[in-house]
């Protein structure tokens, strides 16, 4: 069994630069080859040297973080200084039959659910906030992935409040590609969110088993759509991601993927808005508009759904019309929902650096258009087993990313409409890039998805399933090494700062913005 100590760590170094680590973690022994130690696994971030030119920060933002906006984009946030002691997640709609909801209400219901009521079973990933675990909830049989985060190593390095909006951000989700906060708690050392297991690891590492490392179109067609879907979902909670990468893209038992890792995402408002069905895509067109009906908005407060504005445009059954006269069907298509955040301006210089979006590394400022940049990257990568941008080095790739125009090698092959997705994706200039105004809508009708039916994505047949993991054949050899004095002490630098351990003086970067 993994204990926590309470030994406090000491300070480490802040900076919200990921460097890609395409190393496996050696931190955490294989105790089962169907759990792997990839899960959740974030890189080492690098150090921003301090004499960077400042850029100046939006008024709404503290220094040296611009997340701490609450959700309706009042500079007077009402969130507290710490999380919550305890508490147990609201059951979310689509996660209805799910016996984990069922093991921890069991549980909560003899009293508030703390670390003692669970079994640590094995480190399976580490990020810049903490660690996660696979544990068991005792007098159960269910299992649950907990990322623990370390409170001195947080106050230290100045991330309380990266933990905290990651908190926030997971109570507020209820998507199918994206995680479930089954309970969070809090000790006198630690922060523990307790999320959705993945035995399939993330597609980084499965990208790795595919053929000459990369993955047919089919199956980057279809971890595409759910990716996009997710995001789509996230911009409509005025979410910007900001981190989208292989990395943290999961995969789930039956072979979905969940998003993961929203502790450098920013919240925003929004103002959903009804628009005219657009007739098909331009390919030249970069985030061109469909005419808003009624140019009446309907602001959604940050957290509305789109079940709740469709069934609005439509009357009831006795006073309905026929489509022509009711006038908000274009080509005999429904009228679309266009919810992007396009005026969330963010001076945070956050992501990794392959990802990293033009606009960000120039110090311009930001907005939810990075998510379509680093969406773009994301699909190059699945279908090619590379970022176009990447240099001999981290300062190069920046380079690249700024001033060197986007090329596709020959080989793999990849098809004409795919290399237009991505054209229309990763334009330098985020105002004529592809979804920049209506957002997931126009991606979802590029030739590049024909065929996809949106409705029924989390029907259609994955190209990879994971092999089912023997929990009870874990959770023995656990208990037999207990039973012979076998516990494996963990120490707050493991919990809390263990990539920063594992950076080194080459892991740091020094550029400047162009």
């Amino acid at each position: 069994m993994v204990k926590l100590s309470d030994k406090s760590s000491g300070a480490a170094t802040d900076s919200n630069f990921k460097k890609r680590n395409n190393k496996p973690s050696n931190a955490s022994h294989q105790v089962n080859e169907n759990v792997p130690s990839n899960h959740h696994q974030h890189d080492p971030k690098t150090k921003v040297p301090a004499n960077i030119p400042r850029v100046p920060t939006d008024p709404d933002m503290k220094p040296n973080d611009a997340r701490n906006t609450n959700l309706s984009g009042s500079r007077n946030s009402s969130r507290s200084d710490s999380m919550e002691s305890t508490s147990t997640a609201p059951l979310r709609p689509h996660t209805g039959g799910d016996v984990r909801w069922d093991a921890i209400s069991s549980v909560s219901a003899k009293g508030p659910i703390g670390l003692s009521n669970f079994r640590l079973l094995k480190r399976i990933g580490y990020g810049d906030i903490g660690s996660v675990y696979l544990v068991e909830l005792r007098g159960t049989s269910a299992y649950f992935a907990m990322k623990v985060m370390d409170k001195a190593s947080l106050a230290s390095r100045n991330k309380l409040l990266r933990a905290q909006t990651e908190r926030e951000i997971l109570g507020l989700l209820d998507h199918p590609f994206l995680p479930t906060l089954y309970s969070y708690f809090e000790t006198d050392k630690f922060y523990c969110l307790v999320m959705e297991f993945c035995s399939g690891g993330n597609l980084h590492s499965l990208r790795q088993k595919q053929p000459n490392k990369h993955f047919t179109e089919e199956a980057a067609r279809f971890f595409a759509s759910e990716v996009l879907l997710a995001l789509e979902y996230l911009h409509m909670l005025g979410i910007v991601y900001r981190d989208l990468k292989p990395e943290n893209v999961l995969v789930r038992d039956e072979g979905h993927i969940m998003l993961s890792d929203f502790d450098l995402s920013l919240r925003c408002s929004v103002n959903p808005t009804l628009v005219k069905s657009s007739s098909g895509h331009n390919a030249n067109n970069g985030g061109g508009n469909g005419g808003i009906l009624d140019n009446e908005q309907v602001p959604a407060h940050g957290c509305m759904q789109p079940s709740t504005f469709f069934p609005r445009i439509l009357p009831s059954k006795k006073n309905r019309k026929s489509k022509s006269d009711f006038g908000l069907f274009v080509g005999g298509s429904m009228p679309e929902l266009m919810a992007e955040p396009t005026n969330v301006r963010s001076m945070s210089f956050v992501g990794t650096h392959e990802y990293l979006a033009p606009e960000i590394i120039r110090g311009e400022g930001h907005g939810s258009a990075v998510d379509w940049w680093t969406f773009g990257i994301f699909l190059y990568e699945l279908l090619h087993g590379t970022t176009p941008f990447k240099g001999q080095g981290n300062r190069a790739t920046l380079f690249n990313v700024v001033g060197q125009p986007l090329r596709f090698p020959e080989t793999p092959q990849v098809s004409f409409v795919a290399r237009d997705l991505i054209r229309g994706l990763l334009v330098k200039e985020p105002s004529k890039r592809i979804a920049c105004k209506r957002g997931a809508t126009e991606i979802k009708q590029h030739p590049f998805f024909e065929g996809v039916n949106w409705a029924l994505v989390r029907s259609a047949m994955p190209p990879h399933v994971p092999e089912p993991v023997d929990f009870s054949q874990l959770a023995t050899k656990e208990e037999k090494k207990n039973s012979h004095g076998g516990h494996h002490h963990l120490h707050n630098e493991h919990v809390g700062n263990q990539a920063v351990q594992k950076s080194n003086s080459s892991d740091y970067i020094q550029f400047e913005y162009f």
